[in-house]
């Protein structure tokens, strides 16, 4: 992975360009899993305690927030899944990513970008989400 050091702070940081297919890879896994105990370890290991989630249609805050609402979307959308549109792109500490939903082997009943911020710590801590298409809109 490539990194930043410097000569004061030898320590290695992943930079958001790096990350940001890893990111993305386990954002949409927290969102694809059905399993409570295996969502809420995506959750807290992807997102930092005080993420804030926001697109046109919901919003929450901190990981229990965010659970709820992976929850309420997957209630919705049963038989759904997300995928990965694209090569996920970061710079500085912000990655962007696309995303498709939809039932296996059927088209999309959704398609969205999603742009996060990234903490020191590698983690997403503020994520705006736009929806770039949504069937019969």
């Amino acid at each position: 992975m490539n990194t930043v050091e410097t000569l004061e702070h030898p320590t290695t940081i992943p930079t958001a360009a790096t990350a940001a297919p890893d990111l993305a890879a386990r954002y949409i896994a927290a969102w694809n899993a059905t399993d409570g105990a295996q969502r809420d370890h995506l959750v807290r290991s992807t997102f930092s305690s005080d993420v804030q989630y926001r697109d046109p249609m919901m919003e929450g805050q901190g990981h229990d927030g965010l659970a709820a609402l992976i929850a309420g979307a997957q209630q919705r959308f049963a038989g759904h899944r997300f995928t990965l549109l694209g090569t996920p792109e970061g710079h500085h500490d912000v990655v962007r990513f696309s995303w498709a939903l939809a039932a296996e082997g059927a088209e999309p009943v959704a398609r969205g970008t999603d742009v996060a911020e990234i903490d020191a710590h590698g983690r997403m801590r503020r994520v705006t989400g736009f929806l770039d298409y949504v069937a019969g809109a």
